[in-house]
């Protein structure tokens, strides 16, 4: 199954996510995001905020 970036829906090439790539846990639920979104939202992400604040 590919991974797909739960922000902007890039999908990564084969069934692991780049190691570029971020992960993140917001209700329980796995998110995963691209090294494009990870890079953009990086303070956003650090300050533990949710997506939706994005």
């Amino acid at each position: 199954m590919p991974v797909t970036c739960d922000y902007c829906g890039s999908v990564a090439p084969g069934d692991e996510p780049p190691l570029t790539w971020t992960a993140a846990v917001e209700r329980g639920r796995t998110r995963r995001y691209c090294d494009t979104c990870s890079r953009e939202h990086l303070r956003a992400m650090e300050s533990k905020l949710e997506s939706e604040w994005w």
